[in-house]
């Protein structure tokens, strides 16, 4: 009997410290994750080239519905060919917990940009009309996940 009282008062012992440790993590009074001065500047440069791009979009509508191959594979090479680059640097500028995500959205903007790009070369018109709804909504997207400073810069532009 007193050994069991012996170990059910180690036990709470235990117990007590592992709570006590655990509310004196420091955990309290740390702040949130945050993006420093530094990279913020960074991802605002890089979003200026983004929003350039995406304030294309109404040009590339009306390429795509002339059905203009020519001039639609022209945009997506010289004007918006750097958003690729953009979101990568902008990327790795992001908090650890929003890299993935905003990875995930980047490469599918890549690929809508690819199959936009091969619709013009193919000449098809119905592929081009899908790829680019995929290109516009991918912009939308990913500005979803820029910083919330950032996107206030880019509705406010």
């Amino acid at each position: 009997m007193a050994q069991q009282l012996r170990r059910l008062a180690a036990l709470g012992l235990a117990l007590a410290l592992c709570l006590g440790l655990a509310a004196c993590d420091g955990s309290q009074g740390k702040k949130p994750p945050s993006i420093s001065p530094e990279d913020m500047a960074l991802i605002e440069r890089q979003a200026e080239g983004f929003l350039a791009a995406r304030n294309r979009l109404p040009e590339l509508a009306a390429l795509v519905n002339d059905r203009n191959w020519v001039f639609t594979a022209n945009l997506i090479h010289g004007p918006m060919q750097e958003v690729g680059r953009e979101m990568s640097y902008i990327n790795q500028r992001l908090l650890p917990a929003d890299r993935p995500e905003a990875e995930k959205r980047a490469a599918a903007l890549k690929t809508a940009f690819a199959q936009l790009d091969e619709a013009a070369k193919l000449q098809d018109g119905d592929k081009l009309r899908k790829a680019y709804i995929k290109v516009a909504s991918g912009f939308g997207l990913y500005a979803q996940v820029l910083p919330a400073q950032v996107q206030q810069d880019l509705k406010q532009a």
